[in-house]
C-alpha cells in the first residue's frame, strides 16, 4: 500500500521540480530517465517522500497487508509433501507396489472412547473396568491398523520395506520366540513401532488357571520392561482367546486394552470375521511373522498382499497406540 502512496507524492514532488528541471523537453530518454532518479532520492532525503501530518491518504478499503512470510512458509510446507510423496512413490516402486500406499491423517487430538465390543465382554467388564476387547477402533475415517504376531520369522527386508515405505504396526511378541534376537524387535521399536505383550509361551489362557495365567501376562511384562525399556499397556491373548481371570490378571499387570482382530492377511489369501468379507474405517488387522518355511512366500510378499488391498480400497494404514 505504501508504494501507492508513495507514488502520488513523488509525483507532486516532482511538479514542483518542473518549474526548474524538466522544462527542457529536448533531453534525451536516458538523461530523462537519470533525472528522474535524482529527484526521487531527493525527494526522500528532503522529507517530502513522506506524507505530511494533513495527507490523508488510506489504502484502498478492503486491501489487506501480504504476509510473505507465512507465504514461504506454506511453499516450503508444500514442497516437503511433494518430497515426502517422491520418496514414498520411489519405495513403492522399488517394493513391487501397485500402487503408492495412502498416508495416514493425524493422530486425533481427542482419542476415541474404547469399549469392549458387544459380545465380547466378560462378567463384571464395567463394574471392575477391566480391559475391553475390541476388534475395530471407532472411527469414521478410511483408516486401517496392522498388527503382527508372536516375532517367529525375523526378515530384515521386512523392516528396510516397512522403514521405506513408512507404514505403521504393531507387534504382539511372545518371548519363547523372540529371546534368541531381542535385537531384531529393538531396531523395529527404533523405528516408530510399538511393541506389545502377547504372553511368555503363547497358550490357551482359558485352560489355566488364574496364577498361572498371572504369570504367562505378567511375567512377559516384566521381559518387556527390561528388554524395551517399559512395560505396555496393551495386550492380544494367543489365538484370541480369553476369560474373565485373563482380564482380571492382565489388568493386575498394568495392561488397559487387549484388542483381538477383524481380519486376517495371509500371502495368499485373506479371512474375516464379518459375514460381508469386506474392510471397513478402523478395522484391525492381523497377520504373523512368518516366512517360506510356513507359507508359500515372505513377510514382504505378505505385506504386498495386505497394501495391494487396503490401498486400492482407498484406505490408509494408521498407528493403533494413536488412538488408544
Amino acid at each position: 500500500m505504501r508504494v501507492v502512496v508513495q507514488n502520488d507524492i513523488n509525483r507532486a514532488c516532482a511538479s514542483r521540480g518542473d518549474r526548474g528541471t524538466l522544462g527542457d523537453r529536448g533531453r534525451t530518454a536516458g538523461v530523462a530517465r537519470g533525472a528522474l532518479a535524482a529527484l526521487a532520492l531527493a525527494a526522500l532525503v528532503s522529507g517530502c517522500g513522506q506524507p505530511g501530518p494533513g495527507a490523508g491518504v488510506h489504502p484502498a478499503q478492503g486491501a489487506q497487508p501480504l504476509h510473505a512470510p507465512p507465504a514461504r512458509a506454506l511453499d516450503s510446507y508444500a514442497s516437503k509433501l511433494r518430497a515426502a510423496y517422491a520418496a514414498r512413490a520411489a519405495a513403492a516402486k522399488r517394493w513391487g507396489l501397485a500402487k503408492v500406499p495412502l498416508q495416514a491423517p493425524p493422530a486425533p487430538a481427542q482419542k476415541p472412547e474404547i469399549t469392549a465390543r458387544k459380545g465380547f465382554e466378560v462378567d463384571d467388564q464395567e463394574e471392575l473396568n477391566l480391559p475391553p476387547v475390541f476388534t475395530t477402533i471407532p472411527t469414521k475415517q478410511k483408516i486401517v491398523f496392522l498388527t503382527i504376531d508372536d516375532g517367529e520369522n525375523k526378515d530384515p527386508a521386512f523392516l528396510r520395506m516397512m522403514s521405506d515405505l513408512k507404514i505403521p504396526y504393531t507387534a504382539f511378541l511372545s518371548n519363547y520366540l523372540v529371546k534368541d534376537d531381542y535385537g531384531y524387535f529393538r531396531k523395529m521399536q527404533a523405528q516408530g513401532h510399538t511393541v506389545n505383550n502377547h504372553t511368555l509361551t503363547h497358550p490357551y489362557l482359558p485352560g489355566l488357571s488364574y496364577a498361572e495365567q498371572k504369570r504367562e501376562i505378567c511375567g512377559m511384562q516384566d521381559i518387556m520392561k527390561k528388554q524395551f525399556g517399559k512395560a505396555p499397556t496393551v495386550f492380544r491373548p494367543p489365538y484370541g482367546n480369553y476369560n474373565h481371570d485373563t482380564l482380571v490378571a492382565a489388568k493386575s499387570c498394568g495392561v488397559k486394552y487387549a484388542p483381538i482382530w477383524d481380519e486376517e492377511v495371509f500371502v495368499d489369501h485373506w479371512e474375516y470375521r464379518e459375514d460381508d468379507r469386506s474392510l471397513h474405517p478402523g478395522d484391525i488387522v492381523l497377520t504373523h511373522f512368518r516366512g517360506r518355511e510356513d507359507w508359500k512366500g515372505t513377510m514382504v510378499d505378505d505385506m504386498r498382499r495386505f497394501l495391494g488391498k487396503v490401498t486400492a480400497e482407498g484406505y490408509a494404514v494408521a498407528r493403533l497406540e494413536d488412538y488408544l
